[in-house]
């Protein structure tokens, strides 16, 4: 039923926008599959690392079918795998928010904030500045713990969502798949930086680490380094929990601080492995989605995809340099992105600066995959391709002369080139 209305809506849209219809995410779970060629050690390092990926969070052990301690006090979600879910288990938001069913949880009285919906995407928030005006871009965690059965005596509040909202100063973030992660990972500097001199025209620009000057690669603008440290920063800002790369409680009110910190770490003088590392691992060795086989018409699209200049930023390979994982060794990356930051206009900007990204620079997405994923741009603002394509060309963007291509392009040559987008 849902993907008939979802069919329905993208008909709707298409009427609205030329004719061009988005074929919409295939239907069919994926599999959860590891890289082809891990060592026996590796694949089990996945395999824990899935685990541990899978785990429900609670504040301190309490809730019944809940593994893993350290939630909030402030929070996002209980699980990694409830943000990370379409079209399986390392994806992108799924058709129902779990977000809505974790604000109530276990007796918590949170409100549910308005941009949040059963049938919208997964949402983090994030703030351009603070309510006397310095720069902030930091993530509001959307839940508390108050009046949860495991939080008994905390009493913090929700941030005022609806006032920041009047005031243009909340921006919205979905989840970014963590498919073939470990390959992004080890895609050589050269490769990246190469590419961006061979297509000098487009004027995207790396994102960079302004510690150790090396490129940075993950999150929508590209602000994060490896990872581990993805990984980490993840836990403590969307779970709350604690960990050794991020060992500081976000909220220290007294009495909302219910665990030693860091509330994840390695054990101690033994051999089990922290849940950063492991969920780093499980992303690491974590195969990439599988296209369609290619047709006469999904060939065609590639090739229009080529034409009018998509494929300059969302670079089809990219190559990983040396691994001592043989399955990440000096391979090609069908990726389709340059893991560059470009500039895209007016229409996509939140007033954020992260590293050397500014308000209107995102990392190009990554399009494997694309063909199951349901929300769509950083925001998850549609579930419609077209849209998403013109969304594009909003003023000022790098992108606006490959969306007039996009446009010029004969109706079939636009439906071929959906259909590519779809098939991968």
């Amino acid at each position: 039923m849902r993907l008939y209305v979802a069919a329905m809506f993208g008909l709707l849209t298409a009427s609205s926008l030329g004719a061009q219809i988005d074929p919409g995410p295939r239907a069919g779970a994926g599999a959860v599959q590891p890289l082809a060629g891990l060592s026996a050690g590796e694949l089990e390092a996945f395999k824990q690392g899935l685990a541990r990926f899978r785990e429900v969070a609670s504040v301190s052990g309490a809730e019944p079918g809940a593994t893993a301690v350290g939630l909030g006090p402030r929070f996002n979600l209980n699980s990694c795998a409830g943000c990370h879910a379409q079209p399986a288990v390392g994806g992108s938001s799924p058709w129902q928010n779990p977000q809505i069913a974790a604000a109530k949880q276990y007796g918590a009285g949170n409100t549910i904030p308005a941009f949040l919906k059963l049938d919208g995407p997964v949402r983090v928030v994030r703030f351009s500045r603070f309510f006397d005006g310095r720069p902030d871009g930091g993530v509001h965690d959307l839940f508390v713990v108050t009046g949860r059965k495991d939080a008994a005596g905390c009493n913090i509040a929700q941030p005022n969502f609806d006032y920041a909202v009047s005031q243009r100063n909340a921006f919205f973030r979905i989840p970014t798949p963590v498919f073939g992660a470990g390959l992004i990972e080890a895609i050589s500097e050269a490769s990246i930086m190469n590419n961006l001199r061979e297509n000098f025209e487009i004027r995207g620009h790396e994102n960079r680490n302004r510690n150790d000057g090396t490129i940075t690669r993950f999150g929508w603008k590209a602000q994060d380094k490896s990872l581990v440290a993805f990984a980490g920063e993840a836990l403590n800002v969307e779970e709350g929990v604690t960990n050794e790369q991020f060992p500081h409680e976000r909220e220290d009110t007294p009495g909302c601080v219910f665990n030693t910190s860091p509330e994840d770490h390695a054990a101690r003088g033994g051999s089990g492995a922290s849940a950063v590392s492991a969920v780093a691992d499980f992303m690491r060795f974590l195969a990439p989605p599988a296209p369609l086989p290619a047709t006469d018409s999904t060939r065609r699209g590639e090739q229009a995809f080529a034409r009018i200049g998509c494929a300059a930023c969302h670079t089809p390979n990219l190559r990983t340099g040396k691994s001592d994982v043989a399955a990440l060794n000096e391979r090609w990356v069908p990726l389709y992105s340059d893991l560059a930051v470009h500039n895209m206009g007016t229409g996509l900007e939140d007033f954020i600066d992260q590293g050397e990204a500014r308000g209107r620079d995102w990392r190009t997405a990554p399009l494997w995959g694309l063909g199951q994923r349901i929300y769509l741009l950083h925001d998850g603002r549609t579930t419609d391709l077209v849209q998403a394509i013109r969304e594009h060309g909003s003023p000022g963007s790098d992108a606006g002369r490959t969306v007039a291509g996009y446009d010029a392009l004969p109706m079939e040559a636009r439906q071929d080139l959906l259909k590519f987008l779809r098939s991968l």
